[in-house]
């Protein structure tokens, strides 16, 4: 079985790639200083906001956000997936993607979890086909045989060990680490995580098994159960249904977002077939990521209730970032005790693809759940009004979306358009503005806060060539609690093993990271340089300071541990002159 794409054909693609050709073939470029610039293609702009940098092979665009390298802007801008986005720029220069090599130790083990769970989808679909309560419940419920194998539905016997006999212990650590099977903490005895259950293949955007979905028939808790947490499966990323979605339709008119196995496959049943589910959590800033990859309207479904309201607040608010001009996000609350799929079995297919259809607007949502036991009439319900969406609108790219939401908002709480934006804007900080701008740039959505960490870390992904600067025995290196600093070791050995990194291959190496998102944004972030400096001298500048800094926090933080720890314990001898040193040092600043 092919693995996955190697790290060092993606770093050796990127360095043959240039960005500049590859964004100029869709979105034409004009000379800007040592840049290029357009009108960002991700949202309705007059004056041209988007920036490509030959020099970090990287885009942004200062009034939206989007960012990225060459691969980042051909999924974004043609809606493609990572590997159909690598297969394409390998194309452009005539060469094929490897899916073996690169890292011989990973690629093995992610090929050897894959064909496990392949095994495993395989035993539990012939389960199915012997296990005649499993298929009289299926057929209860509504199914038919042709939905139940499209989606790969199985069973899990209520066995203690069926699936590890039936695999051998030669793939006991396999199944182990693809969550397959448990390890009973006192004896040590391994059995199956799911006995008993309808089994619900979970694949990933190539159609892989990568988790699985349980539900119960008999009356025992948990009613169902997922896959723990793998290397080839993240809850917060993956979505039920979304490969047999795109199978279904050439092209994704909207993406119906659920929350149940059941609702996806009985929504399908009755020709609905462009449901997806989250994965027992809520819709995460990925899962939008994903969504709108595929589909540039989503409809978010909710029970009517208030548990179903509050949902839907939190769903709104991981949509606000995404919501670019051209895409659409609708919410569909259905009436309290029902679900898709019971409400479909009861009314049929058209009416309720034509709820579907009438769900309600994102912008009337937002502006009836802002206003909501809040008189409008009276000066302090207004100004409870912007205080609350202040930092909903922070979140919103720039574009004409942003601009009728703030109109539709001015009419409902009675305020001139242009007020109820300044008053929405004031409290935000000023735009970063570089020389030589006629007018400050928008504010990109999210505007990040910068401490010292952050603001090295910046800078090594921005000019990784300024490594060199940072000492290997610097104390944020050696012994420091910060939450940044396991990040910035990872980061300082990606730049050691490439000596020619640019900032595109050094995100991408990050892709599948939680911190992706976080390094996207300090890729982006500008520096108010002086115009009267030497801007690389400026810059090496930025990163001493920071580094004096981090150096002052990481000595009070260790001095005071080793204060604490003299209170509670002898110190040894080493830790005696370390906290003489530290002492004396704070005593010199």
């Amino acid at each position: 079985m092919a693995g996955r794409i190697p790290q060092s054909f993606i770093d050796e693609l990127l360095s043959r790639v240039d960005i500049v050709d590859v964004i100029d073939a869709r979105v034409p470029l004009k000379k800007q200083g040592s840049n290029w610039a357009a009108c960002c293609p991700f949202h309705d702009e007059r004056t041209p906001s988007f920036t490509v940098s030959p020099t970090k092979q990287f885009y942004y665009c200062f009034g939206c956000g989007a960012t990225g390298s060459a691969i980042g802007f051909l999924m974004e801008y043609e809606h493609l997936g990572f590997v159909e986005a690598v297969e394409t720029l390998a194309s452009s220069i005539g060469v094929e993607v490897p899916r073996e090599g690169g890292r011989p130790d990973q690629e093995s083990r992610a090929d050897a979890l894959l064909a496990v769970l392949a095994q495993a989808d395989q035993f539990y679909q012939a389960q199915l086909r012997r296990h005649q309560p499993a298929k009289d419940y299926l057929k209860r419920r509504g199914l038919s045989g042709s939905t139940a194998a499209h989606f790969g539905l199985g069973w899990a016997p209520d066995e203690w060990q069926a699936l590890l006999t039936h695999c051998g212990d030669s793939r006991q650590r396999d199944l182990l680490e693809a969550g397959l099977i448990n390890r009973h903490e006192d004896s040590g005895r391994l059995y199956d995580r799911f006995r008993g259950r309808i089994m619900f293949p979970i694949r990933d955007r190539r159609g892989r098994t990568v988790a699985f979905g349980g539900r119960v028939l008999a009356e025992r808790e948990p009613k169902y159960m997922n896959s723990p947490e793998t290397p080839l499966f993240h809850k917060g990323r993956e979505l039920y249904g979304l490969y047999e979605a795109r199978r279904a339709h050439r092209t994704l008119e909207r993406l119906l977002v659920v929350e149940g196995y059941m609702d996806v496959i009985m929504l399908a049943e009755h020709g609905i077939r462009y449901a997806v589910a989250t994965l027992g959590t809520a819709a995460t800033d990925a899962h939008v990521q994903r969504l709108f990859a595929s589909s540039d309207e989503l409809v978010f479904c909710f029970d009517g209730d208030t548990a179903g309201g509050q949902a839907a607040w939190r769903a709104l608010a991981n949509v606000l970032p995404h919501l670019r001009d051209g895409r659409e996000a609708r919410f569909l609350f259905l009436p309290q005790g029902s679900d898709p799929d019971s409400l479909v079995r009861a009314e049929g297919r058209e009416a309720f693809a034509d709820r579907v259809a009438h769900a309600r607007p994102l912008a009337d949502f937002f502006v009836e759940r802002l206003s909501s036991d809040i008189d409008t009439t009276t000066i302090a319900g207004r100004s409870q009004i912007v205080a609350t969406a202040r930092p909903l609108f922070a979140r919103l790219p720039n574009g004409i979306y942003r601009e009728l939401l703030i109109d539709r908002l001015a009419r409902e709480v009675g305020l001139a358009s242009e007020r109820l934006r300044a008053d929405l804007e004031r409290s935000a900080p000023a735009p970063e503005q570089s020389a030589g701008d006629a007018k400050p740039r928008p504010r990109p959505p999210g505007a990040i806060r910068m401490t010292s960490m952050r603001t090295l870390i910046a800078l090594l992904l921005q000019r990784p060539d300024l490594a060199g600067r940072v000492p290997a025995d610097h104390p944020v290196l050696t012994h420091s609690e910060d939450p940044g600093a396991g990040l910035l070791r990872r980061l300082l050995r990606q730049i050691a093993a490439d000596a020619s990194v640019h900032t595109g291959r050094l995100l991408e190496a990050w892709r599948d990271a939680e911190e992706f998102p976080y390094l996207q944004r300090l890729a982006a972030y500008e520096f108010a340089i002086d115009p009267q400096l030497d801007h690389d001298q400026a810059l090496a500048s930025e990163l001493d300071g920071a580094l004096e800094r981090l150096a002052e926090q990481a000595c009070r933080a260790r001095r005071a541990h080793l204060l604490a720890a003299a209170r509670e314990r002898a110190l040894t001898a080493a830790e005696k002159r370390e906290l003489r040193s530290l002492l004396g040092g704070a005593a010199e600043t």
